[in-house]
């Protein structure tokens, strides 16, 4: 079977709540959530695109997911100029039909665009690398109806596991083994699924369609297994490059930090400040220009001092005596004076207080942090105010709160 990238559908289901990542994902679907000053799907989609992918499908659910992405990449001109792709790529939407899961979301969309293709699936909540010829031959050459990108791993507990055999071929799949003693193997679902074009026939079948009508369409939960007992060839692709699942927090800052270590500079999108570091600030036009000499100046002086790996993006304003460790700070954001910012993301147009601190925590957009606050390990949404003098650990604040001037909260959710 002969295949061209410019073939290749991708569809990228998203229609969860993304409760993980809440308060960040209240108002924002959990594939635009920022990271490095740009939406988390960016990432995938950019990998797939540079490598001649040229049309990818949104498998939104819901208000929420579907202005999110739409708002953020209409039909794709905006992403095609800024990465500098022709011919560019085509963004699709699913129509207004809600699916029950991520398999019905592609069932959805394959019948609906009438897709005769190979089709990639994706998750939204997903950063990879991957070599999309090396992948979508080994599952031309193995005639699989489905391949699964599989990843060595050590937690399994939270992911489906494939048992395989000496040829890859699964054998079993588990989906979130309660112990790690009860998995098969290491060998994780990565979420990157390749489909024969024939998948959409079986979405047909009876099975399937009493499955759908019981409200179960999950490819781990439901697709996977049923396919390998019913015979159909099912592979493992086993893969060692750059994945993760940004689906918690945690998880989030663990990104963050390995990107900012081996993205390469194009791809983080700014100018090093320092040829022997990777410390980048963004934006190209005059004022932006203006914005980083002013930084590169403190940072010559001593003014301002960052440790480990760094991003800065366009128009912020940094004062004095400000320490970054492995860090991200957004667009427009103001850093006023003796503020410590360690192993924490703050996306655009927040305002940090003089002498705040914030460690381990993931600051959303618009958000005010007054004068000597300090954030330890917590989450705090977009247009957030928190007012001086206060404490906020191991705490969730949901969007477009005021936080009263000393408030102590710790281990706190504030809806």
């Amino acid at each position: 079977m002969k295949w061209n990238s410019e073939d290749i559908k991708v569809i990228i289901p998203i229609g969860g709540e993304a409760t993980r990542l809440r308060p960040l994902t209240i108002e924002t679907s959990k594939a635009a959530v920022r990271l490095l000053n740009r939406p988390l799907i960016e990432f995938s989609i950019y990998e797939l695109a540079r490598q001649g992918i040229k049309e990818f499908i949104f498998g939104v659910k819901g208000y929420v997911n579907y202005r999110s992405l739409f708002d953020l990449f209409k039909e794709g001109i905006g992403f095609s100029a800024r990465y500098k792709i022709k011919p560019r790529v085509h963004f699709k939407y699913q129509p207004r039909v809600d699916s029950i899961g991520n398999a019905d979301s592609v069932r959805i969309n394959m019948d609906y665009y009438r897709i005769e293709d190979i089709t990639m699936v994706i998750q939204g909540d997903n950063i990879f690398k991957i070599d999309v010829k090396k992948l979508v031959d080994y599952h031309v050459d193995k005639k699989a109806m489905m391949t699964i990108v599989l990843k060595p791993w050590d937690n399994v507990e939270e992911f489906g596991v494939a048992d395989v055999d000496k040829d890859m071929r699964i054998r079993r799949f588990v989906e979130k083994p309660k112990r790690k003693e009860d998995a098969p193997s290491n060998l994780i679902n990565t979420g990157i699924y390749v489909l024969s074009p024939e998948i959409g026939s079986i979405f047909k079948n009876d099975d399937l369609v009493k499955m759908r009508e019981e409200g179960k369409l999950d490819f781990g939960k439901d697709i996977i297994p049923y396919l390998i007992e019913k015979g159909y060839l099912v592979y493992g692709y086993v893969t060692d490059d750059l994945w993760f699942d940004v689906g918690t927090p945690d998880r989030y800052l663990d990104a963050m930090e390995t990107l900012l270590k081996t993205l390469k500079d194009s791809e983080i999108g700014g100018k090093r400040i320092d040829s022997s570091r990777r410390i980048f600030v963004q934006g190209t036009s005059p004022d932006s220009i203006r914005r980083r000499n002013i930084i590169i100046s403190k940072y010559k002086k001593g003014r301002l001092k960052i440790e480990g790996n760094a991003l800065i993006g366009r128009h912020c304003q940094i004062g004095n005596n400000v320490y970054f460790q492995d860090s991200s700070i957004d667009n427009f954001s103001i850093v006023k004076n003796q503020v410590r910012v360690i192993r924490s993301s703050i996306m655009d147009r927040a305002y940090i207080g003089d002498n705040v601190s914030i460690e381990g925590s993931i600051v959303g957009r618009h958000v005010e942090i007054r004068d000597n606050s300090k954030v330890l390990n917590s989450v705090i949404a977009d247009d957030v105010v928190i007012g001086e003098n206060s404490e906020i650990v191991n705490s969730r604040i949901y969007p477009h709160r005021t936080i009263n001037a000393g408030s102590k909260l710790h281990d706190t959710i504030l809806t």
